[in-house]
């Protein structure tokens, strides 16, 4: 074997090994981002706030809490991207199937209920190792102010805080204005009509 031979040989075979690292790195960042690989590494974590997110809903809180909750205690629509673990009272543990771009994240949450006050929940398994988040209702004059606040944390030091910054938490909060956006157009259509079905003074 010529040694010019040997040396094209030793390129091949460098550039299969780092196509298929690439490949790896891709499938293993594509499996954490989706919640199917979870890591609990501790490793340089970093926690970033979520929120606050605040909403005014023309309805009672007692409405809003209850269609908040309605998907955990199986009153809400079969496609809402939650499947109940485990339930007991005040408590459920729920998988989440959430659309981001052209994949589904799925997470594993406790789901804490304090009617009408509010709603928690706590990471378990997904995309991030550690978050905890409030869906908080204060009434005020037949109207609810919803407020959402929560964290987030990453782990890999610097690669982790910047994923946080540009990638976690823009699509994180997202999900959750579109989440409240359809909350709110829900109780208002349903406060409104349940007021237009009262009986008018004389």
């Amino acid at each position: 074997m010529t040694p010019l031979v040997a040396a094209t040989g030793l390129w091949i075979a460098v550039g299969v090994l780092g196509a298929l690292l690439i490949v790896w790195a891709t499938g293993a960042f594509l499996l954490l981002a989706m919640g199917r690989l979870t890591l609990d590494l501790g490793w340089g974590r970093s926690v970033h706030p979520l929120g606050p997110i605040t909403f005014e809903i023309e309805a009672p809180r007692e409405l809003v809490f209850e269609i908040i909750s309605a998907p955990y205690v199986g009153r809400g629509p079969s496609d809402s991207g939650i499947d109940v673990l485990a339930r007991s009272d005040g408590l459920v543990v729920a998988a989440h199937h959430t659309k981001v771009h052209f994949y589904t994240a799925r997470t594993v949450e406790i789901v804490e209920f304090e009617p009408p006050r509010g709603v928690g929940f706590r990471h378990l398994a997904g995309p991030v190792p550690y978050a905890v988040e409030q869906f908080e209702f204060d009434e005020s004059g037949g109207a609810t102010e919803l407020r959402y606040t929560g964290e987030v944390g990453v782990d890999f030091f610097v690669l982790g805080r910047l994923a946080a910054r540009h990638w976690v938490r823009p699509q994180w909060e997202r999900a959750v204005r579109e989440h409240l956006e359809d909350v709110k157009g829900s109780a208002e259509q349903r406060a409104a009509a349940h007021q237009a079905r009262e009986p008018r003074a004389p």
